[in-house]
């Protein structure tokens, strides 16, 4: 297929399709009147790449999986480097879990405390039995 299918099929655009091919993501084939020619195998590299951007993975971080799939197994999880690839990025979003989890509970102790100065504010405002309803400073003294 020639790179508008391929785009159209991968849900991406001619642009990027090159843009990998620049990086060797993507193989460079030509036909003999120099049009980029590509098949089934480079459509799976394009989902696996898809895949793994919608995860969070930079472009690099993709390529041990291409290279898997490249090499001939059926998936590009099942190389060595694929599963290094995938426990460095657990381990960056279990640190993410707890820098956000850490944040999470600062902010909450916050709005308890804010809550309680409200509170508080509320209930000193609150005149007593009897008394004259507070005013506001700007409204004029009436009759």
């Amino acid at each position: 297929m020639r790179i508008g299918e391929l785009a159209e099929r991968a849900g991406t655009t001619t642009r990027t399709l090159r843009y990998y091919e620049s990086l060797g993501l993507l193989p460079a084939r030509r036909t003999g009147n120099g049009y980029r020619s590509y098949d089934e195998d480079d459509l799976r590299l394009l989902q696996q790449i898809r895949v793994l951007q919608d995860f969070g993975f930079e472009l690099e971080e993709t390529r041990p999986f291409v290279e898997c799939l490249r090499s001939g197994h059926p998936a590009g999880d099942s190389c060595p480097a694929s599963l290094e690839v995938y426990r460095r990025k657990l381990a960056e979003l279990d640190e993410c879990i707890g820098r956000l989890s850490a944040i999470r509970e600062r902010v909450g102790t916050q709005l308890a405390q804010a809550e309680l100065a409200r509170a508080a504010l509320e209930a000193a405002a609150t005149a007593p039995a009897g008394a004259p309803e507070p005013r506001c400073e700007l409204t004029p003294p009436g009759p």
